[in-house]
């Protein structure tokens, strides 16, 4: 069941906008932004093993909060599987039943044998390791009993659009419209095995491609000169982050049922920013699919941190200039100051848990679903004690603040860099 937005004498069926929650914090804001359905990692076989992942109890009061809000749960168990693992997936996937889950995301054939057996009931999608980029090949999942398969990121929209057309509508498509990308192919990568000792095919990755690097070139007396990328460092493994919601009629045009934002391992700031972004925009294409995106809107990603952006494969290959950026930085154009609790209108006393750095007088904007254009000074600053403060230093700390701008529980404040 897609989002529906209506517009007087219109009703446009939207694609499901998937987003990612690496705890109950981050999954709570997803829905709250707008998430259609959230993805979120078991404490074994999943791909992110370093997120805080959600216990059996954890995954069963997750699913009970999306459900009674007409959401869904889909959960990862698309680690690579080894004999040991599969031995004590029946009782994981018992698990995830009785949770509730909306679906699985796997990857590995034994695991989707041992799934069909033991959970029948539930959707298998297919994870985007599997790198499907053939409809021969998503027929071929098709008849193992996948029923939605994640595209791997290397198609072009061109490519998923001829897909869709060759392939029947009980077989769903699912593809990234943002976040982090892979420089091995559709995360195949084996880098941080041999450099850290992680495993990345089982949610151990150290992304050592996100690291600085030095290339030396031996001259012909055997002295070594050092062969760097800019001033900055080299960087010649790391891959800019994908950003296609200039883009979405195009990837509406492709058929696919669901839009997934990546980033199981991301803050609250940054699923709250990006999901609220492409919820606004996709409901703003609902209702004038022919109007240019108000750059308001576009503008939020940079409030989010971020590598810098790509439109990756959507558009062909786009070459080792459009992926590879100057740095490994992240960049953020705005910072989280706090989490709304409460708020008196009364009073206009916003009741708050501080996350960064804030002063009283200083002007922090308001992050709430569908509103990204308000803002207000702070006047007071009060700890629970009711004794004043110059600022807010302490992270985690529960405040008073005075704020004219009415907000809600659950409003993101943040503080946004000058131009």
């Amino acid at each position: 069941m897609e989002h529906n937005a209506m517009n007087g004498k219109t009703h446009e069926r939207l694609p499901e906008l998937l987003a990612p929650a690496g705890n109950m914090e981050r999954f709570e804001a997803a829905l709250r932004f707008g998430a259609d359905a959230v993805y979120v990692g078991a404490e074994t076989m999943s791909l992110r093993n370093y997120a805080d992942n959600f216990t059996t109890e954890g995954l069963k009061a997750a699913c009970a909060y999306a459900h009674a809000r007409g959401k869904r749960v889909y959960v990862a168990c698309n680690a690579f599987a080894r004999d040991a693992d599969i031995r004590t997936l029946p009782s994981l996937l018992k698990e995830l039943r009785a949770a509730d889950a909306d679906a699985l995301i796997v990857n590995d054939p034994g695991v989707i044998r041992v799934a069909r057996d033991v959970v029948p009931e539930l959707p298998l999608h297919l994870s985007t390791q599997a790198n499907t980029l053939n409809a021969e090949a998503a027929l071929f999942w098709h008849e193992a009993g996948i029923r939605r398969i994640v595209l791997a990121r290397e198609l072009s929209l061109a490519e998923i659009k001829a897909m869709r057309a060759a392939l029947p509508d009980t077989l769903e498509l699912e593809i990234f419209v943002h976040g982090a990308m892979c420089v091995s192919y559709s995360g195949r990568c084996l880098l941080s095995n041999y450099i850290a000792g992680r495993d990345s095919n089982r949610g151990e990755c150290a992304q050592p491609c996100r690291w600085t690097y030095e290339l030396r070139e031996r001259g012909r007396d055997g002295e070594y000169f050092g062969v760097e990328q800019d001033a900055l460092g080299t960087y010649i493994l790391n891959a800019r982050d994908m950003n296609l919601i200039a883009h979405l009629k195009e990837v509406i045009g492709t058929g696919a049922c669901s839009l997934k934002i990546e980033g199981r391992m991301k803050s609250i700031a940054y699923v709250a920013t990006v999901v609220n972004a492409y919820r606004m925009a996709l409901d703003h294409y609902a209702t004038a699919p022919d109007e240019p995106l108000p750059p308001a809107i576009e503008k939020e990603l940079d409030y989010a941190s971020h590598r810098p952006y790509t439109t990756g494969f959507a558009f062909g290959d786009p070459g080792a200039a459009g992926q590879a950026p100057r740095s490994a930085d992240y960049v953020s154009d705005a910072q989280i100051s706090a989490v709304v609790l409460s708020y008196d209108a009364q009073t206009q006393t916003a009741y708050i848990e501080q996350r960064n750095r804030f002063q009283d007088g200083e002007t922090l904007s308001i992050l709430s679903p569908g509103d990204v254009s308000r803002s207000f000074a702070v006047r007071g600053i009060r700890n629970e004690e009711g004794e004043a403060q110059d600022a807010a230093p302490h992270p985690k700390q529960r405040l008073f603040i005075g704020c004219a701008e009415p907000v809600r529980a659950g409003d993101l404040l943040r503080k946004i860099k000058a131009e």
